[in-house]
């Protein structure tokens, strides 16, 4: 659908910015936003692990479960509109996704093409090379955990050699997030790889629209310092970007929300350490000179990105099975419910160490709606008591006791919900809306492995 343009605008729609977001928004973009491309940015680092959870079960999952959801909901109005659709929806499973793609393409009847974007999967390179883990400071050959997975972060250039291969869908597994739509740039511009400005401003683009209803207020919004018109409506962005990189972000006038340089301002923070360096495998991006222009209702000019030379390394994310979290959550309300549920976790406590045998150390109590978000910080009296000693003398109206344990087998995980549920008929008065889950947990770790050894590979279904 796509192809080279001869100096005309391309207009790039954010369809998702997270495995969990709404469908609605992106079928209305498809529908009435002219788009050339659509693009739905499915994958973070926390769901890359859930999806080799899942593929560990099936060796045919580990893509996104909304995969196909999305792709009906739409696919006829981008074969009408000639949009293409790029998503790295592939997550732990590029392959499996790209043929579940294929499948919905036939139920639906499109004659269209589908692309999928592989050799993120870097596992037997980062063994081979042993490269040093962030968290840890260590050879990743000294961490005991098992290795299960490694995906390096790909760049924008296999999505535009899956775009050049006349792909009306690009299916991919750990892509940047930018790179996502700094790919159709590439095609359809035709710009210079190593031209760090244009990859620069190319990367703003990505960087803006990736989160999808963070840029057009949802993230932003707070009822009295920041309203945001119609949020249950809430409309994804778009961005029209010319042949130099200029890009103006709007939405559509029907959809809820809103999109102006505050907005703008916070997406543009959202995630950078360094404004002046934001590294990604294409460039590394210099937002530290980037303005905003109001041009008229929900229309912003973003200008002044620029950029230099791509880091030689690329970052990989490690999974290590976790082992097991087991977790169970109760509520206490009224007079003196922080005191219960202290007792109530005591007593939790002391079971799963006396009865069952767990490490005292692997648990975790949590007192939610007495400044748990704040994990003991002082100093927030002003904040209604929250956190902290604060806390201490601000009985809370109710409070939701979780406790949690991070274990080796499922059968300890299993015991940690069951007690707290039992807290019913056993534990202090008043407890009410008990649940209980465990499941298997794979612990995420970061490294870097040189470029060289990453190889990127586009297969066209």
């Amino acid at each position: 659908m796509g192809g080279m343009s001869a100096g005309r605008t391309v207009r790039l729609g954010a369809g998702a910015g997270f495995a969990g977001d709404r469908i609605d928004p992106a079928v209305e973009l498809a529908q009435h936003g002219a788009l050339d491309y659509l693009v739905f940015e499915c994958l973070g680092e926390r769901t890359v692990a859930a999806g080799h959870t899942r593929r560990l079960a099936d060796p045919h999952a580990g893509y996104d479960p909304l995969l196909a959801a999305r792709l009906r909901a739409v696919l006829p109005h981008c074969r009408d509109a000639g949009t293409t659709v790029v998503t790295n929806s592939g997550a732990a499973n590029p392959e499996a996704a790209g043929v579940r793609a294929a499948e919905v393409i036939r139920e639906l009847g499109l004659p269209s093409r589908v692309a999928t974007v592989t050799g993120d999967d870097v596992l037997d390179a980062v063994r081979r090379r042993d490269p040093r883990v962030w968290e840890t400071g260590t050879r990743l050959s000294e961490i005991g955990e098992e290795l299960i997975s490694a995906n390096a972060y790909l760049g924008a250039e296999p999505v535009a050699q899956a775009l050049a291969s006349g792909a009306d869908v690009v299916v991919t597994g750990r892509v940047a997030d930018p790179a996502l739509y700094l790919g159709p740039l590439l095609h359809e511009h035709g710009w210079d790889r190593g031209d760090p400005t244009l990859l620069g401003r190319g990367t703003l683009v990505g960087h803006l629209l990736e989160c999808a209803g963070q840029l057009t207020g949802g993230y932003f919004a707070d009822p009295l310092t920041k309203p945001v018109p119609d949020p249950a409506h809430l409309g994804f962005p778009f961005a029209d970007v010319g042949p130099d990189g200029s890009a103006v972000f709007g939405k559509l006038a029907r959809s809820g929300g809103r999109l102006d340089a505050r907005t703008c301002g916070e997406q543009l923070l959202y995630e950078v350490d360094d404004p002046g360096g934001y590294v990604t495998p294409d460039v590394v991006a210099d937002f530290s000179g980037v303005t905003f222009t109001e041009s008229g209702p929900d229309r912003v000019v973003a200008s002044g990105a620029t950029g230099r030379a791509r880091p030689d390394t690329l970052k990989v994310t490690l999974g290590f099975r976790g082992g097991w979290l087991g977790e169970g959550q109760i509520t206490y309300a009224g007079p003196r419910c922080l005191d219960r549920a202290r007792l109530a976790a005591d007593i939790v406590r002391e079971r799963l160490v006396s009865v069952h045998g767990l490490d005292e150390t692997a648990v975790e109590v949590e007192y939610i709606g007495a400044g748990a978000a704040f994990r003991g910080l002082g100093g927030l009296a002003g904040l209604g008591g929250l956190g902290g000693p604060a806390a201490q003398a601000v009985d809370p109206v109710e409070v939701r006791l979780r406790v949690a344990a991070r274990v080796a087998a499922e059968e300890a995980a299993s015991v940690v919900g069951w007690e707290v549920e039992s807290l019913y008929t056993n534990g202090p008065a008043g407890g009410g809306g008990a649940r209980r889950e465990h499941r298997e947990i794979v612990a995420v770790r970061s490294c870097l492995l040189p470029v060289e050894d990453v190889r990127p590979v586009v297969t066209v279904l």
